[in-house]
């Protein structure tokens, strides 16, 4: 085999070298200058020489001896290519191996672990290479080890000591740059974003190129020289086609030629500008602002009160300029006229600056907003109703007066029959009155203001309920055919001492309303029992239902709904009033209205909600009493300005179907006495009439 001879090099290539393996030799672009190879043995045999003292100074001991010894290797006898001399090689880098990872070991691998592999790249930035080295293996396999993975050369990586949080809070708190420090938990490190880096990052972001240099419109650099050129792209010769006139382009200036002179096409004429304009007008050639610009308010212009020399007639006198200084400021006006005998006499406007000022104010300081009107018929948006004649009959017009009492009427009530209408006053008596003749049948003395009077529902039982005080009598009217001895038996009372036997004095019957509780009582068994629930607030009016065992009580500002049967509460309707005057209940029992003392007439549907289904605002003064009628669909409301309303209100037996509600009539007829005007309105039991009772002591029957 042949050998590598020695060859002797020069001093200036020594120093290089020495400088190469120190590391003390950078060239200008800061790269390593690379040995260049020959093909001589030779320059080969140096080449071998100079890559085994570069081994020598990568070492891991990489101490100043082993440098000495490969520079001392140079300069002795150059080893062979034979087997004797490359095993001596090779055995000299074990050695040298394993003396570095002994050194490693007996400092406790810190050394080694520490230690970052950098790769040389040619690229021109350099990249660090990652030390652990387990790729996609979860984070949680590591979790309760004391190592976070493994190097290249297989050894474990041990975790760092971690802070608590609220060491790191505070590390956090204190330091200002912690905001750009992210965690790697692949290498169990904090890395500090630099100032470069997060340019970088936003660039990124925004979708621009990384580098701020790079440009990504560069200009446009034209590859053929023009300047000089002696040929042209394309020798071709030029074609006929351009030296003979188009034959389609003279049809189209035929074209249209003609159709400039038929009207067809026709063209803009030049606007001429007025020869005068009015100056107080914006300029209507001036462009608009787009759709959402509003022009600011003009001011007033001024009139004949602000000329310098009025007529006589706009000059107050000094009677009406002391008037002026008796009214409010915002009713005063704001300019006083003056006469002045010429021009040059005016003096300055005082108030110039000021109203200037407070101009500029209105015109930044208030808003103005646009406006969209919409071009609506008003009779398109009323609900289509039907017409007044198919709902009749219903009351019109005042029929009969009944006459008599000497003070306000508080309440009325029909018998079953229709024939009789009993009526209690503030006078402390109570009448009964034939219906179609108008005749005061019988007159009861009871010395107390009346406040109620009901009839017994039953035709046969004739008996009549009022209420005054703190007491209810039941009376016997008479009115019955014949002697009835069940009559007999509800009025009897062994404890009685009233002389009269027609009036008896049960105490808390019939209904009590009184400090939140109810009391019923039942005249056949003569027991009276409280209602068993508990009121929030005190009850202002109550009635039963018209078929079942339910009870309404309404307090001022709900209505309770109870069943007696079960004594159970079932539903609360909530009207939004301010308070509540007066109830009643629909025939059928799933219609509630509710007048209130603000003029408002609440419309419950029990199946549909416990919201009003309509409230209507109908009277411009308190509702003192509604009214259902029993077998047309009729209701009414009375109030206190002297007037009744008469609503058509037809529930249909289609539950899908809602009620309809018309207003019909406005009865008028009743005068008002100390702010008090209809006090209550009752529905005749068989015919479409309505009696109403006034504060001026009389009743009228309105009939269709």
């Amino acid at each position: 085999m042949k050998k590598l001879k020695n060859k002797p090099v020069p001093k200036e290539e020594e120093e290089e070298e020495e400088k190469v393996v120190n590391g003390d030799m950078d060239s200008d672009d800061g790269s390593i200058p690379s040995p260049v190879v020959s093909d001589d043995d030779d320059d080969y045999e140096g080449f071998s020489d100079s890559n085994d003292s570069s081994k020598n100074s990568d070492s891991e001991s990489g101490s100043g001896s082993e440098q000495s010894e490969s520079s001392d290797d140079e300069d002795g006898e150059n080893p062979s290519i034979d087997g004797g001399s490359s095993d001596g090689a090779d055995d000299l880098n074990q050695e040298d191996q394993s003396a570095g990872s002994d050194d490693g070991l007996s400092d406790g691998g810190d050394s080694i672990d520490s230690r970052e592999v950098v790769d040389e790249s040619d690229s021109s930035e350099d990249e660090v290479e990652t030390r652990n080295t387990i790729g996609d293996v979860p984070f949680e396999w590591y979790k309760e080890e004391e190592h976070i993975g493994y190097d290249k050369a297989g050894r474990k990586i041990k975790k760092k000591e971690r802070m608590d949080k609220l060491d790191s809070f505070l590390a956090r708190t204190d330091d200002s740059k912690s905001w750009r420090t992210i965690r790697d938990e692949l290498e169990d490190e904090d890395i500090e974003i630099t100032k470069e880096e997060f340019k970088t990052i936003r660039r990124m972001l925004k979708g621009k190129a990384p580098h701020a240099d790079f440009n990504p419109h560069p200009d446009y650099v034209d590859w053929f020289a023009w300047d000089g050129a002696g040929h042209p792209l394309s020798n071709a010769p030029e074609p006929k086609r351009r030296f003979i006139p188009s034959k389609h382009e003279a049809k189209m200036v035929v074209k249209y030629l003609r159709a400039i002179r038929k009207g067809l096409i026709t063209f803009d004429k030049p606007k001429e500008k007025p020869r005068y304009y009015n100056l107080w007008v914006d300029d209507p050639e001036k462009p608009g602002h787009g759709l959402s610009y509003i022009p600011a308010p003009k001011p007033k212009l001024p009139g004949h009160e602000e000329s310098y020399n009025p007529s006589q007639e706009y000059i107050p006198t000094q009677e009406e300029i002391n008037a002026y200084q008796l009214m409010f400021e915002e009713d005063r006006p704001k300019f006083i006229p003056k006469r002045f005998t010429s021009l040059r006499s005016v003096p300055a406007y005082e108030k110039s600056v000021k109203e200037f000022f407070e101009r500029c104010l209105d015109l930044y300081l208030c808003a103005r907003a646009r406006k969209k009107r919409i071009n609506i018929d008003p009779e398109s948006l009323k609900p289509k109703l039907p017409s007044r004649k198919d709902l009749k009959p219903y009351p019109t017009t005042c029929y009969l007066e009944y006459k008599g009492h000497k003070g306000p009427v508080a309440s009325i009530c029909t018998d079953p029959t229709g024939q009789h209408i009993a009526s209690g006053s503030h006078d402390g008596t109570v009448r009964i009155w034939e219906v179609e003749t108008g005749r005061c049948i019988k007159i009861f003395e009871l010395g107390e203001p009346v406040q109620h009077v009901a009839w017994n529902p039953v035709p046969e039982l004739p008996l009549l309920a009022v209420s005054m005080g703190q007491d209810v009598f039941v009376l016997n009217t008479g009115l019955e055919k014949e002697e009835h001895k069940m009559i007999a038996d509800l009025l009897r009372v062994e404890t009685s001492t009233t002389p009269d036997e027609s009036v008896i004095v049960i105490s808390l019957t019939y209904l009590l309303r009184d400090s939140k509780a109810v009391l019923i009582h039942m005249l056949s068994k003569k027991l009276t029992q409280r209602l068993p629930f508990k009121l929030h607030g005190l009850a202002v009016s109550s009635t039963f239902h018209p078929s079942r065992s339910i009870f309404f009580v309404s307090t001022k500002k709900n209505v309770r709904v109870y069943d007696l049967l079960k004594k159970k509460f079932i539903k609360k309707l909530e009207p939004g009033v301010r308070e509540i005057s007066s109830l009643s209940v629909h025939p059928g029992g799933d219609n509630v209205i509710v007048g209130s003392k603000d003029g408002k007439l609440c419309w419950f549907d029990m199946d549909l909600s416990s919201k009003p289904y309509k409230i209507l605002k109908s009277h411009p003064k308190d509702i003192t009493n509604v009214n259902f009628h029993r077998t047309y669909p009729l209701f009414a409301s009375s109030s206190d300005d002297c007037t009744a309303y008469v609503f058509h209100g037809m529930v249909y037996s289609d539950l899908n179907q809602n009620p309809l509600i018309v207003p019909l009539e406005i009865l008028h007829g009743h005068k008002a006495v100390n702010g008090r005007g209809l006090l209550d309105c009752k529905f005749h039991p068989r015919q479409p009439w309505l009696f109403t009772a006034g504060a001026d002591s009389v009743i009228k029957l309105f009939c269709h």
